[in-house]
């Protein structure tokens, strides 16, 4: 078993890194002692991410990276490489992207960006990083995969459809690596006050999608403090735990739905006959900054997600102009 003195000098790299939960997790690391690759879409973001990193004893380096390209792997291993002269021995698999919304306003786009960012990339990059972490007799993979990869949540479907997938390959990975030396820890989040839903995409009825999804994403007694959250996927880590589930309610969903399947079925199609229908003129892709719109300063929805304002200004997530 690792102590904290474990991540000391290691080489990590983080996906999806620029803000929210990645950016948590990124500091946590660099906060041990961690060399600390950075990597997004944004390089602006990037920018922003590494100065706010910046006085953490780990070196923290950025590199922007497109995750659904084929040769992101070797592009960003060769810039780990580069800057650290080193060879990645801790890999989080952290990238995602949201799409919430009836399926009848769901395309096949969605659902292949979906697997794209949340299956076939963490996939690529443990690929790319297994030849090094079996030579070396070791190394950690973390796979920040979500409840909604054992619960099918409603009005989440390609989310959900790349999140099971994402973490069956885990568990999967998990069993088949451990010969090597090389942990996996799975991890399942339930919601999180990260500010992420500014990020989100919404169809059907964009305004109405994001007030359900961004109040339940804000709520204190719904969702969870993102730093708590971060340090616990450290610890995790520290600890070569196999599994990490957060939230009371996502490890009380995860029992009842092992326990009683048919039941939770039952209550998750009630729970989606209570969600917004698609509506007459369904929008399609919605960014939730711009959602975020539709409630304005003095709305309940404006004052119920204060507290996911918050952090998303802390965690560099996009913010709605009214907020």
């Amino acid at each position: 078993m690792r102590g904290s003195d474990g991540l000391v000098g290691r080489t990590a790299l983080v996906t999806g890194s620029s803000r929210g939960l990645g950016l948590l997790i990124a500091g946590e690391l660099a906060g041990r002692g961690c060399r600390v690759m950075l990597c997004g879409r944004d390089g602006a973001a990037l920018d922003r991410a590494r100065q706010q990193l910046a006085d953490r004893p780990g070196e923290v380096a950025a590199t922007v990276c497109d995750l659904a390209r084929p040769d992101a792997p070797e592009r960003l291993l060769g810039a780990v490489r580069e800057r650290f002269g080193a060879d990645v021995d801790l890999l989080v698999n952290n990238a995602g992207t949201i799409q919430v919304g009836p399926v009848e306003t769901m395309t096949e786009s969605d659902f292949r960006r979906a697997y794209e960012v949340m299956a076939m990339a963490p996939l690529r990059l443990t690929l790319a990083v297994l030849p090094g972490m079996r030579a070396r007799g070791g190394g950690s993979i973390v796979n920040v995969t979500s409840i909604g990869g054992r619960i099918p949540s409603p009005h989440l479907l390609p989310y959900v459809a790349a999140k099971f997938a994402a973490t069956g390959q885990s568990e999967g990975l998990a069993a088949e690596l451990s010969r090597h030396g090389i942990a996996v820890t799975t991890v399942l989040p339930g919601l999180m006050r990260t500010g992420s839903h500014t990020a989100a995409e919404f169809s059907g009825q964009a305004g109405r999608e994001y007030a359900w999804f961004a109040t339940a994403a804000s709520l204190p007694l719904v969702s969870m403090d993102a730093e708590r959250a971060a340090r616990r996927i450290v610890r995790a880590v520290e600890l070569r735990r196999r599994e990490l589930v957060l939230t009371p309610l996502a490890r009380a969903g995860v029992l009842a739905h092992g326990v009683a399947p048919a039941t939770t079925g039952r209550l998750l199609a009630l729970a989606a006959r209570l969600l917004p229908p698609p509506g007459t003129a369904p929008e399609h892709g919605v960014p939730g900054d711009l959602a975020a719109e539709q409630h304005g300063p003095g709305s309940i929805v404006h004052r119920l997600t204060a507290l996911g304002r918050q952090a998303g200004r802390r965690n560099n997530e996009p913010q709605p102009r009214a907020s």
